[in-house]
């Protein structure tokens, strides 16, 4: 074979590689249905037609394109696929629990697209998990936010590209708890993780600076500067100064928010949201003012003593002070119910329908950056639609299909009862518990949290 064969098929290898590692892209025109655009109002009787993932069309009397399969969704509600602010599916390992700061890590390193966690999430309509690293740090590692394409066994395939990039901060019990009291080093206390964020804010600047002083002094001519060595923990604390990553800070008390507000503040970070902020209606007008909003459970609390005082009124009095607010899951359980959790805040705060289907549509897209591709039905979005037999709001609802970028991913009339990837012949589908706090935050780090005082210190009185 001479050597232009071998190029030949070596291009035509590149050529195949490279349409499989395409995302997929759907067409389809949904008819008849009742459309809940969340951005502007409910369309009775309405088409959707997608085209290669997107959003063309949103009217009446739309006819179908040639090869374009069209679903009669007469009777039916179409809604944006819901958006998870706050998860941990789809991730082999949560925690990187070695020291009070890792913001090096990444998430997207351990992205697992085999979890069938993905597909029961599709099965609640969610559409968008944002993929988190754990509460074990002050300041953890950089999450990633994942688009459900189940079925792909390339874990590239299932990361949103156009988000921007975030990361897990912690305060509270969780890192004082690991690292205070499960290594005897900083922080021990509240004070402490407020001190190892401003900290390493300030060796960050200093790491800036050690740069621009190094690029100035390169362009001096006859320059024999050498450049600092590039530390990535640094990089990515000077890139989140920069304005280029979104913190998403695990809290609970009021005045722990308010301490990082102040923070972010002195340093201008301005790009910031809070997680779970259990007592953050007490300061809900800081959190409007200074934030770009709050992701909160729905009626979650006591389960441990910093989340003792809470209410089931937070997301409406936090939605009414004008705070960007989403719920969020924290669960591979609760995950598939978002639906539910929005429609709570009806009953606690008395919502509008378009106020409590925000909370897990473009509220969440906003505090991830994406609120421009994702979190509504508008002409021009990404086609990522959930069909639902009843107004998801309505105690009886239940998806029917669940779309990203148009491709179908579930059916519940078509689907097998086993849709897992990887299936061995003498293992059992792995149980889901009904536990009502099931949390995955400090997922890997079970050690600090077994036997205490018997394992760790040894007391004796």
């Amino acid at each position: 074979m001479n050597k232009n064969i071998y190029l030949l098929l070596a291009g035509l290898i590149l050529l195949v590689n490279a349409g499989f590692a395409q995302t997929k892209k759907g067409s389809v025109l949904i008819k008849n249905a009742t459309v809940l655009t969340i951005t502007q109002g409910v369309l009775e009787n309405t088409d959707v037609l997608v085209e290669n993932g997107v959003i063309r069309r949103i009217g009446q009397g739309i006819n179908a394109p040639a090869n374009t399969i069209t679903i009669n969704a007469a009777g039916k509600y179409l809604m944006p696929g819901i958006i998870d602010a706050h998860s941990h599916i789809a991730l082999d390992a949560v925690n990187e629990a070695t020291s009070p700061i890792t913001a090096e890590v990444k998430m997207e390193d351990v992205v697992n697209p085999f979890e069938v966690s993905i597909y029961r999430a599709l099965a609640g309509g969610v559409t968008i998990s944002h993929a988190m690293h754990g509460s074990a740090n002050a300041i953890g590692g950089q999450n990633i936010t994942l688009k459900h394409r189940y079925g792909t066994f390339d874990p590239d395939d299932l990361l949103m590209k156009e988000a921007p990039r975030t990361i897990k901060f912690a305060l509270g019990e969780n890192p004082t708890r690991v690292h205070g009291r499960g290594k005897s080093i900083q922080p021990r206390t509240r004070m402490g993780v407020e001190a190892v964020i401003r900290n390493g804010f300030k060796e960050a600047q200093q790491y800036q600076k050690a740069w621009k002083d190094y690029e100035n002094a390169s362009k001096q001519r006859n320059s024999t500067a050498v450049p600092p060595k590039y530390d990535p923990r640094l990089q990515t604390l000077a890139d989140i100064l920069d304005g280029q990553i979104i913190i998403h800070c695990h809290s609970y008390r009021a005045d722990e928010i308010y301490m990082l507000i102040n923070v972010c503040r002195e340093f201008d970070i301005k790009n910031i949201v809070f997680s779970h902020v259990n007592e953050g209606f007490k300061v809900a007008p800081e959190l409007a003012a200074y934030t770009m909003g709050a992701s909160v459970f729905a009626d979650w609390w006591a389960y441990k003593f910093e989340v003792y005082y809470s209410t089931a009124f937070n997301a409406a009095i936090l939605t009414r002070n004008g705070v960007v607010t989403s719920i969020n899951s924290d669960s591979g359980e609760l995950i598939r119910h978002l639906y539910h959790e929005a429609a709570k805040t009806q009953r606690y705060g008395e919502l509008s329908d378009e106020e409590a289907l925000a909370l897990i549509t473009i509220n969440p897209a906003k505090q991830l950056g994406i609120e421009q591709f994702v979190g509504s039905i508008e002409v021009g979005k990404q086609a990522d639609l959930v069909v639902f037999d009843e107004h998801p709001l309505s105690v009886y609802a239940v998806p029917q299909m669940t779309f990203v970028d148009g491709v179908k991913y579930f059916d519940i009339n078509e689907d097998q009862d086993d849709q897992r990837l990887k299936v061995s012949a003498t293992e059992m589908v792995e149980p889901i518990y009904l536990k009502e706090h099931d949390h995955k935050c400090m997922q890997d780090v079970d050690f600090f949290f077994t036997n205490f005082g018997r394992t760790l210190f040894g007391h004796t009185h």
